[in-house]
């Protein structure tokens, strides 16, 4: 059970910080070539993503980490600083960063679509932008480290 569970946590993780650089970069990218039909596009896509693919494992995440900890015999006591409880912390703050980021990818989305083809998309879809990757940025960051601390173990 502890093998399948694991690998449940290991392909769940994969598909969370996948499908997030993957739509991330799209949309970026999308974003940066200024064509309305791409954005518009792009970004249906990214929340469709996000449904079928992100919200899942954001779900499974904690709840397979938690049963791995019972199974694995370590406490859930995270008084004292360890790589379990960091790791948390950071998988924490990448979903406070990730519930506005949701948000703003919806609201973009119905600017591009709502807005008349011919005209540029509003000033308020390129503030959203900013927002979207100045909070995508400690998202990453934070994943990363936690994939590296759930690796490493190192304290």
């Amino acid at each position: 059970m502890y093998l399948a569970m694991k690998t449940l946590h290991i392909v769940s993780s994969t598909i969370l910080f996948g499908t997030g650089i993957g739509t991330a970069f799209f949309m970026w990218m999308a974003n940066r070539s200024g064509n309305r039909s791409a954005i518009t596009v792009v970004t249906g896509h990214v929340m469709r993503a996000d449904l079928y693919f992100t919200t899942p494992a954001v779900v499974v995440q904690p709840l397979s980490g938690f049963s791995l900890m019972l199974m694995a015999g370590y406490p859930l006591d995270f008084t004292s600083p360890n790589w379990l409880g960091v790791s948390v912390l950071l998988y924490c703050v990448a979903g406070a960063c990730w519930l506005p980021v949701l948000w703003l990818q919806w609201k973009m989305h119905r600017m591009a679509v709502s807005s008349p083809p011919e005209s540029p998309l509003p000033a308020r879809y390129w503030r959203y932008e900013k927002l979207w990757v100045l909070l995508g940025i400690p998202a990453f960051f934070s994943l990363v480290v936690v994939f590296w601390l759930m690796t490493a173990k190192p304290f």
